[in-house]
């Protein structure tokens, strides 16, 4: 082996307080990168359908999907509204409210349900049509609805082994109503995650 000629170069000889200038500069990116992490994905609705008035010029409210029976088997576990949008979707002047539903599982990813909201002049809340049914499987990531179109990113797994943590299919799917139903304008193939 050969000695070198030049004298030893200060990295190759460190200190504790090297070690602790490194440690806090790591634990200053970890720190900073967790203050840069993206928000939550939230459902949203264009200003129009959020104003959305009678023919009289008041407002109406969207229906409450906390005043809503869901069609979820849970087992005694209640729901979770994970997500909401108003909107008119019919276009009959009076706001639908579309809402993401699980069971509040507690933990785990469970299956979640779309299902469209509407209300009559002093009437509860009801579903008026599902969307997405939980029987499918999907969980839904990306939401919205705009212009009258629900649109959601629905993710899901391709065989029985695939862990229910980590869905390895996405799609994309939006609804609007056409006639006397709710149909489904895009996203009929799944695809690989």
């Amino acid at each position: 082996m050969q000695t070198s000629a030049l004298p030893d170069l200060a990295h190759t000889a460190t200190k504790p307080v090297h070690w602790l200038a490194t440690a806090a500069a790591m634990a200053g990116v970890v720190a900073l990168a967790g203050l840069l992490q993206p928000r939550t994905a939230t459902a949203t609705a264009t200003a129009p359908e959020q104003r959305t008035e009678t023919r009289q010029g008041a407002p109406v409210a969207a229906p409450d999907p906390a005043k809503v029976e869901f069609p979820l088997e849970c087992g005694g576990a209640g729901t979770t509204v994970a997500k909401q949008a108003p909107g008119d979707l019919d276009g009959d002047g009076r706001p639908e409210t579309v809402a993401v539903v699980h069971c509040d599982a507690g933990s785990g990813t469970p299956p979640s349900g779309i299902y469209v909201l509407t209300q009559q002049s002093g009437a509860a809340p009801r579903v008026v049509a599902t969307l997405v049914d939980p029987a499918d499987r999907k969980t839904v990531g990306d939401f919205a609805v705009r212009e009258g179109r629900v649109s959601a990113t629905l993710l899901g797994y391709s065989s029985l082994e695939v862990p229910r943590c980590c869905p390895d299919q996405e799609e994309q799917a939006s609804w609007r109503w056409k006639g006397n139903a709710f149909v489904r304008t895009s996203g009929d193939l799944a695809r690989s995650v």
